[in-house]
């Protein structure tokens, strides 16, 4: 499994936006559908909202592949 660490700046990032964000799809579209394809987990729990709120401290695991774990721009 490929670990990534994205930083954001504000209280939260759309997960479609994400996706995009760490590189997982070209675009926030293409995040959208793969929402859709139900094979995205956040914090363990498969997620169908394709613009959930994913705040610093949530993880996001595309299936199985990539982690992604959202953290607060560090000041």
């Amino acid at each position: 499994m490929h670990m990534l660490e994205v930083e954001i700046d504000s209280e939260y990032i759309a997960l479609n936006d994400l996706l995009k964000i760490a590189g997982v799809v070209d675009s926030g579209g293409a995040g959208k559908a793969l929402v859709a394809s139900g094979v995205v987990k956040v914090d363990g729990v498969q997620e169908l909202r394709k613009t959930n709120k994913i705040r610093p401290g949530m993880t996001v695991d595309v299936d199985g592949q990539v982690l992604i774990k959202v953290m607060a721009v560090s000041q």
